[in-house]
């Protein structure tokens, strides 16, 4: 196994100010336990992400029994687990100016992370939208089923970017789901133009196979004219993403034309390729799967701060495992444990 096999290159940009930032939905998760029974008389895309509009979001959180509500979103999750590992983190994602709003915004900022996206004023109409929120279903096996309206999240526009901020992070890390929305995806094609000028690397997760059926031929473009420098994928992803019903064959395709390609297969673990070197590891064991909510975020934080740090690629893989088996342990996107403590312990 080489050292520093997953090492960004190196460049001539100045030294970063951060480790990453990363620009995604800024909404609050709403997690209740259910029953497989009540996936199937709501209609629910079991084990899936859907987007809902408001209404929908309304008539699933009178559906629910009693909940627990934590802020979400993938990339704010991925940052959550990064804070928690020594590594510097902005975020720039679009609130509402309401409850939710001001809750997801403390949370962040008290997690340790950067977070000065304007709010927007809403009046609770489709074109001034309240703060998105994600109602998510758990089923007795930890499986999650999740329902989400994107609300002020999607209005996010190239506008409130702050360039000078984006230039000064060594990996700007884009979330998939964002990426539907038209205005946001403006703002993050602008911000891939800015991180590539300032010479530093873009992460991009796909995070869903159902924004890979609509916006595939734009993922696979960006991947053929190289501005994709990290991609994170799962199984399922993989596939639809490359046409590729084998996993192998599938990774194969990738793997050439991106520097770092990181494949999570669940209970199955996950395969990494970097520079020409492959490496794989097999998932940490887990007393009791609890939730599966922020999984692939989790293991993205993991194996992103490992790659900050320079360190091998399995050992960025470990790391990765490790962040998943934590926070499918317990309720909710984010870690509970000391991760520092954590990590030190199994790596």
């Amino acid at each position: 196994m080489a050292d520093n096999a997953s090492a960004p290159d190196q460049n001539t940009a100045s030294d970063p100010r951060y480790d990453v930032i990363a620009i995604g939905n800024a909404i609050v998760d709403i997690i209740a336990s259910c029953s497989d029974e009540d996936i199937a008389e709501l209609e629910l895309n079991r084990g899936g992400m859907t987007l809902v509009d408001a209404e929908g979001a309304d008539r699933l959180y009178d559906a629910m029994g009693p909940a627990t509500e934590k802020s979400g979103g993938s990339a704010a999750n991925t940052l959550a687990g990064l804070a928690q590992l020594d590594i510097q983190c902005a975020f720039i994602g679009q609130v509402a100016d309401d409850q939710f709003g001001h809750v997801f915004a403390h949370d962040i900022r008290a997690a340790g992370i950067d977070f000065d996206t304007p709010m927007r004023a809403t009046d609770g109409t489709d074109a001034s939208p309240p703060t998105g929120r994600c109602l998510i279903f758990v089923t007795p096996d930890g499986e999650r089923t999740m329902n989400t309206f994107l609300g002020a999240g999607q209005f996010l526009p190239a506008e409130a970017l702050d360039e000078e901020l984006i230039a000064s992070a060594a990996i700007l890390y884009l979330e998939g789901y964002l990426w539907d929305p038209e205005e946001p995806r403006r703002a993050m094609r602008r911000a891939i133009e800015v991180a590539r000028a300032a010479g530093r690397k873009v992460a991009f997760t796909a995070s869903e196979s159902f924004v890979i059926d609509r916006h595939g031929d734009d993922f696979r473009a960006m991947i053929d004219e190289g501005l994709i420098d990290i991609l994170f994928v799962n199984e399922s992803e993989l596939a639809t993403l490359t046409g590729e019903a084998d996993f192998d064959a599938g990774f194969d395709q990738v793997a050439p034309k991106v520097p770092v390609l990181v494949a999570t297969r669940g209970p199955d673990g996950a395969v990494a390729s970097a520079h020409g070197e492959r490496a794989s590891v097999a998932a940490e064991p887990v007393e009791k799967v609890v939730d599966t909510t922020g999984a692939g975020d989790q293991f993205a934080a993991g194996f992103l701060a490992g790659h900050a740090r320079g360190e091998a690629l399995e050992t960025c893989l470990r790391r990765g495992a490790i962040a998943a088996a934590e926070v499918i342990s317990h309720y909710g996107p984010r870690p509970e444990t000391d991760m520092r403590a954590l990590m030190k312990d199994r790596l």
